[in-house]
């Protein structure tokens, strides 16, 4: 199970930190990824680290903005989200990525979701 908190509503320019824990998976076992879903889009790939937290990845659209973390003693991965925009507004998703052959920017390589945060990022 990984639960997501942190999410909530900040001014453009702001900064917030999601955090997402989980239980009852060996939790540094598993890249991570974060992904985000606006109304009426397609889940989209924010960031993933992987397991050991020695690699990350990011889209272009949070690239030097927003840091993927993790805290394999806490089970809880991290996304720091610095200058947030109001295009970041979406709920935000943590995932557990399972299919190792799949790259880590889709969602099919996910097989543990969290149930979403919502940030909003007011202008």
């Amino acid at each position: 199970q990984l639960q997501a908190s942190g999410g909530g509503l900040v001014q453009a320019g702001g900064s917030l930190r999601l955090s997402c824990s989980a239980s009852g998976i060996i939790f540094s076992t598993y890249d991570m990824g974060w992904f985000r879903q606006r109304p009426g889009t397609e889940r989209e790939f924010v960031a993933a680290i992987t397991r050991s937290g020695g690699f990350s990845y990011y889209s272009n659209s949070v690239k030097g903005r927003f840091t993927i973390s993790r805290d394999n003693a806490k089970n809880t991965v991290y996304l720091q989200m610095n200058s947030l925009k109001p295009e970041d507004t979406a709920v935000y998703y943590c995932a557990a990525r399972s299919d190792v052959k799949a790259t880590v920017i889709r969602p099919s390589a996910y097989g543990y979701w969290g149930q979403g945060t919502l940030v909003t990022v007011s202008s």
